[in-house]
């Protein structure tokens, strides 16, 4: 093996450029939280940013969420091992995305919603409003446990440190700053974010096809040879998960759930002030995050041929450790630190806004602590960011033994709930139909359902890919919701104002 691959220290390894790339990076960070996080005297400026926030900073932000620290290392990391048929779920995801704009976004600025949760309850009633943020709960923790340990596994093996470490440097920084700066912080960074991982993309793509004889020539004949740049599947078994069929349908349903029903990414197309910039804001996501994934995906293919070409490839025990190495082993002074900050950068925008968000608005206020002052509710909002840091780090430890490839775990971890959410939403926005009650029981055997067929798949039992689960309980929620809502509610004919 070429001597290029030869371990190194990691202190020797990043040099001044390095720290200082990165030093700039995390410092522009906490300027942005604090020009963007001043003042914040209610729970609208904090969780709504007052409905202030600029739609091109809103549409930024979704996409940086969206790719987050998960398409840096683990997208690579796909294309690298496999192939680029991880691109048929874009199709999919676009088409749900303008689903979302123009039949979703309306009926949230209808009634005002600080959370989407909150439409549940005006539609239905509140207990199906605490329903949905429950699920909310579990699926947004969980995915998000996954995607923090994928990015802080980067983090390992870059700086040398431990798990541990990394999951706790995060977190508290996370609750930092997001408790501080509030939806704003967390708007402003995001765009910011893209920025970085454009740049980082960029940068590294071009870094190594100048190390490579042919330059990009070489990588389209190498990669084509060795079947790497395959990217669609028109097999006739709809039942194969990696059919165009089957992925482009199941990311249509995924890109429903995900971008239409959770909190975390609904949130940010909430913080503009018109409807109309909402929906305009959410449409030019595919303009921005579709070139993105394309580069990422790029770069895996031209990580497989340079290794190719400079004595074979490296030994890692996981593909989603192929970025990390390169980093470490490959890249130069400076584009290093480049890298890295991006990568810090997406793992300290988690979720913890959301969940705050969601916990103070469909729980504790109507539930808990009813008719508090604002300065209150704000307290407990910057609390709850705290709280849900401390769940998540525990969660982020929690899947170490079991995440190997973080990619397709975080989506099967949204395909057990997320159906469920989805099909209470379908619902509400599809039909005239009252249930309360009803939903909740549709809801739980919806989620029980995909979670058996999840186990059963993975078993061996049954022959189904898990991205058929969100479908499936997407339907069964829906039409088990439609046919109980008579039996459960009076006047089930009705539609709630």
């Amino acid at each position: 093996m070429d001597d290029v691959f030869t371990p190194v220290n990691l202190t020797h390894a990043l040099s001044a450029a390095d720290f200082a790339v990165l030093g700039v990076a995390v410092a522009l960070l906490f300027v942005i939280a604090w020009f963007a996080g001043r003042r914040e005297e209610s729970t609208d400026d904090f969780l709504l940013g007052g409905r202030r926030v600029p739609s091109t900073v809103a549409c930024l932000s979704f996409v940086a969420t969206e790719i987050s620290a998960v398409t840096v290392i683990s997208v690579p990391a796909v294309a690298y091992s496999e192939n680029w048929m991880y691109l048929q779920m874009f199709f999919g995801s676009a088409a749900a995305r303008l689903f979302i704009a123009f039949l979703f976004i309306p009926v949230f600025y209808k009634h005002s919603c600080t959370t989407i949760y909150e439409f549940l309850k005006h539609r239905f009633g509140p207990e199906t409003q605490y329903a949905g943020s429950l699920f909310f709960f579990i699926t947004r923790l969980v995915g998000s446990g996954v995607r923090l340990y994928v990015a802080c596994l980067a983090i390992k093996v870059v700086l040398g440190c431990s798990l541990e470490q990394a999951v706790l440097f995060f977190t508290l920084v996370s609750v930092a700053f997001i408790a501080f700066g509030g939806i704003k912080a967390v708007m402003w960074n995001g765009a910011y974010q893209a920025v970085m991982f454009y740049a980082a993309g960029l940068a590294v793509a071009g870094y190594l096809l100048s190390q490579i004889d042919g330059g990009l020539a070489a990588v389209w004949q190498m990669a084509g040879e060795s079947r790497r740049l395959e990217w669609i599947n028109t097999s006739l078994n709809f039942w194969d998960p990696k059919t165009v069929w089957a992925a482009s349908l199941n990311a249509f349903f995924i890109g429903l759930s995900v971008f239409g029903t959770d909190q975390e990414f609904m949130q940010r197309m909430l913080t503009v002030r018109t409807r109309r910039a909402s929906q305009n804001a959410l449409v030019a996501t595919i303009l921005a995050g579709f070139p993105l994934l394309l580069l990422y995906l790029s770069v895996g293919t031209i990580l497989f041929v340079f290794y190719q070409t400079h004595g074979g490839p490296p030994a890692i025990a996981k593909a989603d450790e192929i970025m990390s190495y390169t980093v470490v082993h490959i890249l130069p002074a400076g584009l290093r630190g480049l890298v890295l900050a991006a990568v810090i950068l997406a793992s300290i925008d988690s979720p913890l806004m959301s969940l705050s968000s969601s916990f103070v608005t469909d729980i504790y206020r109507p539930l808990l602590a009813r008719n508090r002052s604002e300065r209150h509710y704000l307290w407990v909002s910057r609390a709850g960011v705290g709280v849900f840091g401390i769940m998540l780090m525990a969660l982020a430890l929690g899947f170490a033994p079991i995440a190997d490839k973080g990619l397709w775990l975080a989506f099967q971890v949204v395909s057990v709930t997320g159906g469920s959410t989805l099909g209470v939403f379908m619902l509400g926005i599809l039909t005239r139909r009252r249930s309360n009650y009803a939903n909740i029981l549709a809801m739980v055997v919806g989620a029980m359902t995909c979670l058996s067929l999840l186990i059963l798949s993975k078993g061996g039992v049954v022959q189904l890919g898990w991205t058929w689960l969100i479908v499936l309980g997407a339907v069964e929620t829906f039409v088990l919701g439609w046919l109980l809502g008579p039996w459960m509610e009076k006047d089930s004919s009705a539609p709630r104002a």
